[in-house]
């Protein structure tokens, strides 16, 4: 099933002509990588998925994105409620300044959860999902600040996990942390897909061929290739994209 399917996307900033009439269509649990030099658009085609670009007074859509079969970006698009569906995860873990528990149970509390019992059990699980669990069960009460990088960017994937998303954005998600914290954000993104469709946003090739069932291939804005891992890295249609991932350009 499409879970996404974007039709002739084009986005401007001002007058800048940032993404090119995009087409794509991702189903659902897979894991879906966006790659391509910096300033090609990806990260700015990423945020079009959950209206974070809306904060930019000078962004502009064109073209249709579809989720579920909803169009985004009609008037009476609840963006509240979208956000909700599409989580995000950003490039440097960002966890609020409260105790790991609350970074967890905030959204579910915004989303005006009085249950206590079931706040407890929805933490857990978010903990378990995020694969943070057994690492930090015993000091839910300390600040989200004492965790190290690698795990505060698993707790701000527990605190998205929480409000059960069925998408989950990822810009860049492991690029500030080590190459051990690495591969464990690589390992929970493989058990995530079957429980969600994941967009990973990456500038790390092995990543990109280690993590995604299907690759994005995005310059100068346009969407220059779309298909699976395995055929874009290795047998790439594209001259621009073989000229990419061979570390011609880029």
């Amino acid at each position: 099933m499409k879970h996404i399917e974007a039709i002739d996307v084009n986005a401007y900033y001002g007058d800048n002509h940032v993404l090119k009439g995009i087409n794509i269509a991702i189903k659902e649990n897979t894991v879906t990588a966006f790659i391509g030099p910096s300033g090609c658009g990806k990260s700015t085609f990423l945020r079009t998925l959950n209206r974070m670009n809306d904060y930019i007074e000078s962004f502009r859509l064109e073209g249709k994105i579809f989720v579920e079969g909803n169009d985004i970006y009609k008037k009476k698009v609840n963006v509240e409620e979208l956000r909700q569906k599409i989580g995000m995860v950003f490039q440097k873990p960002n966890p609020f300044p409260k105790s790991i528990f609350e970074n967890v149970a905030y959204g579910l509390r915004i989303h005006g959860e009085k249950d206590k019992k079931k706040i407890e059990e929805i933490v857990e699980q978010s903990l378990v999902k995020a694969a943070l669990w057994n690492e930090v069960k015993d000091q839910l009460k300390k600040s989200a600040f004492g965790l190290s990088g690698g795990q505060q960017q698993r707790l701000c994937i527990a605190r998205t996990l929480a409000v059960e998303p069925s998408i989950i954005l990822m810009d860049e998600p492991a690029s500030a942390l080590d190459p051990i914290s690495t591969a464990k954000i690589e390992e929970l993104i493989n058990e995530l897909k079957q429980h969600y469709t994941i967009i990973i946003v990456t500038h790390n090739m092995q990543q990109a061929s280690r993590v995604s069932d299907r690759t994005a291939f995005f310059y100068m804005g346009e969407l220059i290739e779309f298909g699976k891992t395995a055929e874009i890295f290795t047998n790439p249609t594209k001259k621009q994209t073989e000229n990419y991932i061979s570390g011609r350009f880029g």
